[in-house]
């Protein structure tokens, strides 16, 4: 009788130690989650795979070199423009020779904006994109309007030059936030070369042109 009982109490403990490890077996499934209540699995966060990061990773160049590149091309285009115009209407000698040099120097910046762009297959500006605003349409700091670029066009002499001068710091001053964006946000070495060059002579040219306008 003592050993029947003793057979039943370890039969029976053996029992309970199962059902144990069965219950522990499937809360340890349901928690695979985590903190998550509903058993629900986590998952690592997704990261970009496949061809599409691939491209991103070893792109040259980003967002901001790209909104850099198609900004500048319709800023330089309209001072090239101002700058043309000096020639003919300015009064004063180092109003054209401060016009001269903006163009010889934007010039060049404008073909290797739009090389660049090219390269990357991104749409180049349009060429009247200078005329209205931007490219795209959109207002850029520092572009002169349509009105403004018309009065230029119809001044000479004193009152010509007081405008371009008022007018190219104001542009300047666009266009050095603009790089300055660009040095901070850029990918491409060469654009944020470029840009730094347009902080340093662009600024050395507002102080120019403020002197010339007596607020030195």
């Amino acid at each position: 009788m003592t050993v029947k009982r003793s057979l039943l109490r370890r039969t029976t403990g053996l029992a309970a130690a199962a059902t144990a490890a069965l219950v522990l077996a499937a809360c340890g499934g349901n928690n695979g989650s985590g903190d998550h209540p509903d058993g629900a699995s986590a998952s690592p966060t997704a990261k970009p795979s496949g061809p599409a990061a691939a491209d991103s990773a070893q792109a040259p160049n980003n967002a901001a070199d790209t909104a850099f590149a198609q900004g500048m091309i319709p800023h330089h285009r309209q001072a090239v423009d101002m700058a043309g115009l000096a020639a003919t209407r300015a009064g004063s000698a180092e109003v054209k020779e401060l016009a001269a040099e903006i163009k010889k120097a934007q010039d060049p910046e404008i073909k290797t904006l739009t090389g660049w762009l090219s390269a990357w297959g991104e749409p180049v500006p349009p060429a009247d994109s200078a005329h209205d605003g931007g490219h795209d349409g959109h207002s850029m700091s520092g572009m002169m309007t349509a009105e403004e670029m018309d009065q230029l066009t119809k001044a000479t002499g004193k009152a010509f030059d007081t405008a371009f001068l008022k007018l190219m710091v104001k542009h300047h001053e666009g266009a050095v936030a603009m790089a300055e964006k660009e040095r901070s946000s850029g990918k491409y070495q060469p654009a944020k070369d470029m840009a730094a060059a347009i902080v340093t002579s662009q600024s050395a040219e507002i102080a120019r042109m403020n002197a010339l306008l007596g607020k030195g």
